[in-house]
């Protein structure tokens, strides 16, 4: 396991103790919180820089990576909705959109053996999710709809990445499926 790879597992074990101490109820639960999450932010940073590089780009990697990105959002936006911090059909909609990614891809790594690299677009909402949770859990002179403009961008980031990652899938399979005939 290379060290890009690693930091994207270590995401994903920060995922638990993310959810722990949001939940914990302790005084100081929210900041420890989000400092974990954006340690894990960072960890995704660094990760990317490191694999790009030293061309440490691996099938795992363009596995876990995401997987870890979406675990730790999915983690944060939950957790504020079971707060009552956040609408919870905003977490809906982020989790069906991830269900339809998730599987879409297995489809193609199964057909395909590989996945699409993830784009900018897919970079964005995940920087706009990893704000707009801060802000949402760090400030509270920020105004509510503001927060939630900052959540409507980053949906709207996440499924337009959606969308071209599909299209992108799309055309890899139908170069496959032309170059065995």
């Amino acid at each position: 396991m290379n060290i890009p790879n690693a930091l994207s597992l270590l995401r994903i074990l920060l995922v638990p103790v993310y959810i722990a101490v949001f939940l914990s109820g302790g005084a100081r639960a929210y900041s420890v919180a989000v400092f974990i999450f954006l340690f894990a932010g960072f960890t995704d940073i660094l990760d990317g820089m490191i694999a790009r590089k030293y061309h440490l780009i691996t099938r795992l990697g363009r596995i876990l990576d995401p997987l870890a990105d979406k675990l730790m959002i999915l983690s944060a936006l939950t957790c504020a909705s079971v707060r009552n911090m956040l609408p919870w059909w905003i977490t809906v909609i982020y989790f069906v959109k991830e269900i339809i990614q998730v599987v879409s891809g297995a489809v193609f790594f199964r057909r395909l053996k590989d996945v699409p690299s993830s784009n900018i677009i897919g970079k964005m909402a995940t920087i706009t999710f990893y704000i707009a949770i801060a802000v949402l859990i760090l400030f509270d002179s920020v105004p509510y709809p503001l927060k939630i403009s900052l959540f409507l961008l980053a949906l709207l980031f996440g499924l337009t990445a959606f969308a071209t990652y599909y299209l992108s899938a799309v055309k890899i399979a139908a170069g496959k499926t032309r170059s065995q005939d």
